[in-house]
């Protein structure tokens, strides 16, 4: 068997490790298997890489340079991967994942800009693909396009996400339709141009320049409540230029795996869409999830309701159900553990139990579900919305620990609100609510939260963690 067979038998290998490491993350019981199986095929797909005829005839004519500056990548790449893995805290994997994701779309710019380069230096014949409009040229355009459009929106979402000062306010200039348009109409020129003249390399970056400006105009009027949406969107844009700087090179395990990726993002996408009751199109022109109607001073004046950790072991000691509403702020105070304890507290007192999830709580799809396996909680306590909703009626108390959009009731009472339509957890119908949080700042969306203000909500002020260090220890001494 000839070494290019070996090559693409090593390559379909990587393609099924990766559909069933897809098929495995799934499911929280199995994800952790499905990243392991996820990183095998990568890895059996980049050494395969190594051996293709292109990297060999280098190494051939320049000796061991072109090995050497493979392992020096290698190592630098994987050396930066393990730091950021390992120094992220959990309340910055969606900042994390959007920076990957940009990663991801600014190699493959570059992957299809040297080829590009290649080619042209090899002043290839007219059967070559630097003809016009051969899989060549247009897989070359796409990737530069989909490339700068995925690496410079996702540097925004990171600035949105990190909260930086420059990126907080979302980006409301009345006229920002108009330049989106100017910008795609720019890019559709270039892309023909590009694929009209593939020797062009100016028309590529030219291209890519233009994409990079979209990619920003159109992440940064975008706040609140979307940003779940465009995380994901993101990363099916990440997948979609591997998989068009797959054609650009030829090689096929880039094209599956790019495939897979897009597609998996375009669903998580649409998934995220409905749980927010929202359209892609009206979360990525709408600039939704920026503008707050009421003041927080006219909805909390007066009515807000103070409690110590002690007054609300009083209400636990006599319920006998409680349902747990985790939140960005349980990421950041890292609670679940504290919560964990808390609820083995009240189970040995003969209380149920159960967790509250929000499609998109937290900053990212399926945040809180890791936060909560992290803690060994039971998948089977983990309730999604629809299911959970209807039961809250009959719930002695609701504690609601950093969670704010996802329980904000203005969502459904007031149409004006920025978040009007979205779907939340009606913990307001519950007997009981027991709000943690630091003071009666707004959620992600920056508008103020009624709940704060109902007449059967209790405040609890203080950090995530020791609230609940500090009700577990008063319930165990009641």
């Amino acid at each position: 068997m000839s070494s290019q067979a070996w090559i693409n038998l090593a390559y379909l290998l990587a393609a099924m490790l990766f559909i069933v490491a897809f098929k495995l993350m799934t499911g929280p019981r199995t994800a952790v298997k499905g990243n392991y199986l996820g990183a095998v095929g990568m890895a059996i797909a980049i050494i395969a890489a190594c051996f293709e005829k292109p990297v060999v005839e280098s190494m051939t004519a320049n000796g061991s340079w072109p090995l050497i500056m493979l392992a020096i990548g290698g190592m630098i790449g994987g050396g930066i991967g393990a730091t950021m893995a390992l120094k992220y805290p959990m309340t910055g994997m969606p900042q994390m994942v959007a920076l990957l994701n940009g990663f991801g779309g600014a190699a493959s710019v570059f992957v299809a800009g040297a080829e590009l380069w290649n080619a042209s230096a090899a002043a290839r014949p007219p059967a070559d693909p630097l003809a016009p409009w051969t899989q060549f040229a247009i897989a070359t355009a796409l990737t530069g396009l989909i490339g700068a459009v995925t690496f410079w929106g996702s540097l925004v979402a990171f600035g949105k996400l990190e909260e930086l000062p420059q990126f907080k306010k979302a980006w409301t200039d009345p006229n920002r339709h108009w330049i989106n348009i100017g910008l795609a109409v720019a890019t559709l020129l270039l892309i023909w141009g590009v694929c009209a003249n593939p020797s062009s390399n100016l028309l590529f970056w030219l291209l890519v320049v233009a994409g990079s400006a979209l990619g920003c105009t159109l992440t940064l009027p975008i706040g609140g409540a979307d940003m779940p949406v465009v995380i994901c969107l993101l990363n099916s844009y990440s997948g979609l230029a591997a998989a068009a700087a797959g054609f650009v090179i030829d090689n096929s395990v880039l094209v599956i795996a790019g495939s897979l990726v897009g597609a998996s993002g375009l669903i998580l996408t649409a998934i995220m869409c409905q749980a927010m009751n929202r359209s892609l199109v009206g979360v990525l022109f709408g600039g939704l999830g920026t503008t707050a109607t009421v003041s927080g001073d006219d909805i909390y004046a007066g009515k807000v309701k103070s409690a110590s950790s002690e007054e609300i072991a009083m209400v636990l000691e006599g319920a006998d159900r409680v349902v747990i509403v985790p939140g960005y702020g349980l990421a950041v105070a890292q609670a679940q553990h504290a919560v964990r304890e808390l609820a083995n507290a009240l189970e040995k007192r003969g209380t149920t139990v159960e967790y509250a999830i929000h499609p998109v709580a937290g900053r990212m799809p399926g945040h809180m579900n890791v936060l909560l396996a992290e803690a060994d909680i039971p998948y089977e306590k983990l309730r999604e919305m629809d299911d959970i909703n209807p039961t809250f009626p009959e719930t002695d108390v609701a504690i609601v620990i950093g969670a704010n959009d996802v329980v904000n009731p203005a969502a459904r009472t007031d149409p004006k609100s920025p978040i009007a339509g979205m779907p939340i957890l009606d913990v307001d119908k519950a007997k009981t609510v027991v709000v943690v949080k630091r003071s009666l700042s707004p959620g992600f969306a920056g508008i103020p939260n009624p709940l704060f203000a109902a007449d059967n909500t209790l405040m609890y002020f203080a950090d995530g963690k020791k609230a609940i260090l500090d009700l577990t220890a008063a319930l165990q001494q009641g």
